[in-house]
C-alpha cells in the first residue's frame, strides 16, 4: 500500500518554458555540530543487487566495468548532500573510482548540457536538479533523455517517475525558517508568519526574505504554494510588503542566522537541515502546516552518456533502499517507504508527521505558459516591499 498518495487538490501544475537561472546551490562551510544526529550505518552489499532485478542485470555491471570507472554528473546539488551517496555507491561498485559532480545553478544544468551537445562534446552521464519547470521544458523535446526503466520503479510510490525516463532521486520540501533568538515567536505556517508581521509592520520592514520568482526555483515553489493553498494570497499580501527576494537558499539561511533577516519562507530543506544542526538554538526550520511544497529532484541519463552503463547502476542505486538511506543521510529527503525515520535521516514520512498529510503540495513536471508566468510574477513582485 502506498502510504504517501495525495489528494488531487494538492497536486498543482507549475512550470515555464523560459525563465532566468535561479541559484539553489550553496556551499555550507564548517563542520557539523557535535550535537548533530548521526545516521545509522548504511550496510552496503558489494556487487549484489536485489532478486527482483532482471536476470541479465549482470551484463550492465560487466559493461560498466569496461567504462573506465568514471561517472560525470551535472547537478544543482551540494557536495555535502552528495557525499554519503557517492561513498556508498562506490562501496557497492568499487570499480567506479572517479565521480565528478558539478555544482551548477538550477537552469544551468540544462544550458550546459545543450551547449555541449551542440558542439559534439557532451561529457555528462547524468543530469540532476529539482528545477521542475526547467526539466519539463528540457525533456519535452525528443532525444534529450536516455530511455531507461529502472527495476526499482515497482518498489516506489506512484510519483517516483516524474516524467518518462526521469525519476525523483529525492522529494525535497521547502519550508519556513527563522532566527529563534530574534523573532520572538514560533510560527508553524505561512499564515502564522502573516499574523506576526501584521502585528508590528515596522519591526519587520525589510526583515523577511522569500525566493526571487524571476528564477525557475523561486517561481516553482511560490506558484506551487499559491495553487495548493486557497488562502495563500491572503497571507502573502500581509508578508510580501515586508519581504526582500533572494536567489538562493544559502544566502537566505546565512542572513537569517546573522539576524539580517528575522524569517524567510520557501527555503530549501537540503541546505536548511544542515544549518539547523550547525546553528542549534539560533536557526530553526519548519514545514508550513498550511502548505509544504515538495519538489522531486529529477534524475535522468543523458541520451549519449559516455558511461551509460555506470549511469544506469547509479540511477538504480539512488532509488534502491541502500541508496535512499544514503540520500537521506546527506540531508535530502528519501521517499521510499522502507527507509526508516530515525535521527540523522530525513524522510517523506517526516513531512507527513510534522506538517500533516493534507499540507503536502507536490509539484508535477509540467510547463506553464509564458502568459501565466508573467501574470503570476507581476502580481507577486507588485506586492513586494520597495
Amino acid at each position: 500500500m502506498n502510504r504517501v498518495s495525495r489528494s488531487p487538490r494538492r497536486i498543482v501544475a507549475v512550470g515555464v518554458a523560459t525563465l532566468a537561472a535561479a541559484g539553489l546551490v550553496v556551499g555550507l562551510s564548517g563542520c557539523a555540530s557535535s550535537t548533530t544526529p548521526k545516521a545509522p550505518e548504511n550496510k552496503i552489499s558489494q556487487g549484489v543487487w536485489p532478486s527482483y532485478y532482471p536476470s541479465d542485470y549482470g551484463k550492465i555491471v560487466d559493461a560498466a566495468k569496461k567504462e573506465g570507472g568514471k561517472l560525470t554528473i551535472y547537478s544543482n546539488t551540494d557536495q555535502e548532500n552528495w557525499a554519503p551517496i557517492f561513498r556508498d555507491f562506490q562501496k557497492k561498485y568499487p570499480f567506479v573510482t572517479n565521480i565528478s559532480a558539478n555544482n551548477l545553478d538550477s537552469d544551468e544544468v540544462f544550458q550546459k548540457q545543450l551547449s555541449e551537445t551542440a558542439t559534439g562534446n557532451a561529457p555528462a552521464d547524468i543530469l540532476v536538479t529539482n528545477a521542475v519547470q526547467a526539466w519539463a521544458t528540457y525533456a519535452d523535446a525528443p532525444d534529450r533523455v536516455m530511455a531507461y526503466q529502472s527495476p526499482e520503479l515497482s518498489k516506489l510510490p506512484d510519483f517516483a517517475q516524474v516524467m518518462p525516463n526521469v525519476y525523483a532521486m529525492s522529494m525535497d520540501p521547502v519550508g519556513l525558517a527563522y532566527n529563534a533568538q530574534l523573532l520572538g515567536s514560533d510560527p508553524t505556517s505561512i499564515a502564522d508568519l502573516a499574523k506576526i508581521v501584521s502585528a508590528d509592520p515596522a519591526k519587520f520592514k525589510g526583515k523577511i526574505t522569500t525566493r526571487d520568482v524571476s528564477g525557475s526555483f523561486g517561481f516553482t515553489v511560490s506558484k506551487g504554494f499559491v495553487d495548493g493553498d486557497a488562502d495563500a494570497w491572503s497571507s502573502l499580501e500581509k508578508i510580501l510588503p515586508s519581504a526582500r527576494p533572494e536567489s538562493s537558499s544559502g544566502t537566505q539561511i546565512d542572513k537569517i542566522t546573522s539576524g539580517e533577516y528575522l524569517a524567510g519562507f520557501f527555503i530549501s530543506s537540503a541546505v536548511a537541515f544542515p544549518q539547523q544542526d550547525k546553528a542549534s538554538g539560533i536557526f530553526k526550520f519548519v514545514y508550513p502546516k498550511d502548505g509544504t511544497v515538495v519538489l522531486g529532484r529529477g534524475i535522468g541519463i543523458t541520451p549519449k552518456a559516455p558511461e551509460a552503463n555506470t549511469a544506469k547502476l547509479f540511477l538504480d542505486f539512488v532509488l534502491s533502499e541502500e541508496g535512499q538511506n544514503a540520500v537521506a543521510e546527506g540531508g535530502l529527503t528519501a521517499y521510499r517507504d522502507s527507509v526508516k525515520q530515525v535521527p540523522g535521516l530525513h524522510t517523506y514520512g517526516e513531512i507527513v508527521d510534522q506538517a500533516g498529510e493534507d499540507a503536502i503540495i507536490r509539484v508535477p513536471y509540467k510547463i506553464t505558459s509564458e502568459a501565466d508566468v508573467k501574470a503570476f510574477t507581476d502580481k507577486w513582485n507588485g506586492m513586494l516591499g520597495k
